[in-house]
């Protein structure tokens, strides 16, 4: 039985379901929220869901957003007390989960708060009252009757510090709060359409789980050791039944990957501290373009063992500023600062805290040791938008590339030399790719450009993974495919060639007008068509796209397409 209450006007609506016996998922939907922490795009909305379990005591598993506040209390209160509420499970303090805590507490005065030694921490500044509280850790239980006994496990870094799972065993379904989700708004409650929602599955682990995939490992050899599991009632999005063995399969294969990286960088933050974890993980974002691994770790609470440790066998060093009066983060920035090596590579970046870290201190003492700058420290003087988390992914993609550049050398020099200028016979024409969405514009040369269909008119594009402008590409987004003329292409190919400082305006001095889908179109191009990405295949280090063409018109009838003729098959 599915009921649903609805405010038309901001397509915001909450559905309650009976998901296991004595269970019911409340799931808070946003249709049309198309960005997520304003760094990730999305495109089928996101939802946040809730949970309430009634044995002989009442739980109640995290919260919602401040943005579904009326609409959340009601709900709750249409289907229980809010008085008879025993226990408050917070997953993680993430606003979006535990953004109505405050308010619940005031509904359910008796109620005691269930989290981690670290998640009770950040409450205590995000509650203004007094409140029962007791830290749970793995191994934990509590009995609440009629057979369901809930046992904890810690599962930090997920994509927080304080994260916990929950799992009842009666119903055998796990609370995973971030952890296998993903933003997808749909009113089917579970995972019904795996084809629908793999994209998005992927896209989340992507940019939140990918970066900290050796504390999910961990976290998964836990959920092994707790016997079946049947539903993963996650955070965001559809809950996991009906695919859960593929799905979760996908998580370990990815994981494995990620943490057996022949090289890694560490990239070190202070949580609930100024927009450090977003900005960290734009960064991430790009660094895991290039093909490396990323760990992430809590400067402000990990242990000075796990930062030497991460910090010494790291190819790359990334640290977001700490509040300067944080005794523990300067603690564990002077650890971090023993064991750095001249063979690194290191990046900086501001949080906008109010209280940060100077970063020319600690930039000078990294110089003075040796180690390498990868990118210019990353300076925020006001709040992030769309283009500052665009500009750390560019950052983190140059550390990536800074790191490979040497490895990749070596492999390009292994190859057969027969076959490298065998392949490189195959020619191509030159365009230029041009997109905006909102205030992020981007940009990039291409050669790897084919017709594949008539009806409806279609081509692919081969678009290498550490190119920044494949958070601009994904399924749904628009683009314009510039042709360039042939004997009048060089400047345009100079200016798209060029390499810029992460965030520099790729398109400054060159004439443009725009598109009906809003890119920019080359002035100077010999034509443009306005296209569409309908579907996207994993080819190794690149990402095959196929593209349907919208609109199109040719400046000069008579000219030709500039045409890149190769020698080798290994480079561009």
């Amino acid at each position: 039985m599915v009921a649903i209450a609805e405010n038309v006007q901001h397509r915001l609506t909450v559905q309650t379901v009976e998901i296991a016996p004595n269970t019911t998922a409340i799931r808070c939907l946003d249709w049309d929220r198309d960005r997520f922490d304003i760094e990730f795009g999305l495109q089928n909305g996101t939802t946040y869901n809730s949970y309430l379990i009634r044995g002989e005591q009442t739980v109640l598993i995290d919260t919602s957003h401040q943005k579904f506040r009326q609409l959340y209390l009601d709900t709750l209160k249409s289907i229980v007390n809010p008085k008879t509420i025993d226990y408050i499970i917070v997953s993680h303090t993430e606003p979006d989960h535990s953004g109505l805590v405050e308010d619940v507490l005031q509904l359910a005065p008796r109620a005691t708060v269930l989290a981690s030694k670290i998640a009770l921490q950040f409450l205590e500044g995000l509650v203004h009252e007094p409140f029962s509280k007791r830290i749970v850790k793995s191994g934990d239980r509590i009995d609440i009757g009629k057979g369901h006994e809930i046992e904890f496990v810690s599962a930090p870094n997920l994509h927080w510090p304080d994260t916990i799972f929950s799992f009842d065993r009666k119903t055998q379904t796990i609370y995973t709060c971030d952890a296998f989700g993903m933003h997808f708004c749909d009113d089917r409650t579970f995972d019904e359409d795996l084809e629908a929602i793999e994209a998005d599955f992927r896209f989340y682990y992507d940019c939140l789980m990918g970066p900290n995939a050796r504390s999910l490992l961990n976290a998964m050899k836990r959920m092994g050791e707790l016997g079946k599991i049947k539903i993963i009632a996650n955070g965001h999005g559809p809950l996991l039944y009906h695919h859960l063995d593929i799905l979760t399969e996908c998580y370990h294969n990815w994981s494995q990957r990620q943490a057996t990286a022949l090289t890694t960088v560490g990239l070190f933050y202070a949580s609930d501290y100024g927009y450090s974890d977003r900005l960290g993980q734009a960064i991430s974002e790009g660094i895991q373009k290039t093909g490396l691994g990323v760990e992430m770790l809590d400067i402000s609470t990990a242990e000075a063992q796990e930062i030497q440790e991460l910090a010494g066998r790291a190819a790359g060093i990334i640290i977001g500023m700490p509040p300067s009066t944080s005794v523990a983060a300067q603690a564990g920035i002077s650890s971090l600062i023993s064991v750095a090596k001249d063979k690194q590579f290191f990046g900086l970046f501001e949080c906008f805290g109010g209280d940060d870290e100077p970063v020319d201190t600690l930039r000078r003492k990294f110089l003075d040791s040796g180690v390498k700058e990868a990118f210019p420290a990353i300076r925020i003087k006001e709040a992030p938008t769309a283009s500052t988390y665009q500009l750390c992914a560019e950052a983190g993609t140059d550390l990536g590339q800074a790191v490979t550049r040497e490895r990749n050398i070596k492999q390009i020099k292994a190859l057969d030399v027969n076959m490298e200028k065998a392949l490189g016979r195959i020619s191509n024409g030159l365009y230029i790719v041009t997109t905006k969405k909102g205030d992020v514009s981007s940009a990039m040369l291409a050669s790897w450009v084919s017709q594949a269909s008539l009806q409806p008119l279609g081509f692919t594009i081969a678009v290498a993974k550490d190119r920044a402008i494949d958070a601009l590409m994904q399924i749904g987004d628009r683009f314009v495919l510039n042709v360039l003329e042939e004997g009048n292409y060089q400047e345009l190919k100079k200016q798209f060639l060029k390499r810029l400082h992460p965030g520099a305006d790729r398109f400054a001095g060159v004439k443009t007008q725009t598109a009906k889908n809003g890119s920019p179109i080359l002035t100077d191009a010999l034509a443009y068509m306005e296209c569409e990405v309908q579907s996207s295949l994993e080819c190794s280090d690149h990402w095959i796209l196929y593209c349907t063409v919208q609109d199109g018109r040719v400046s000069k009838p008579d000219g030709l397409t500039a045409v890149r003729h190769r020698k080798v098959g290994n480079y561009y």
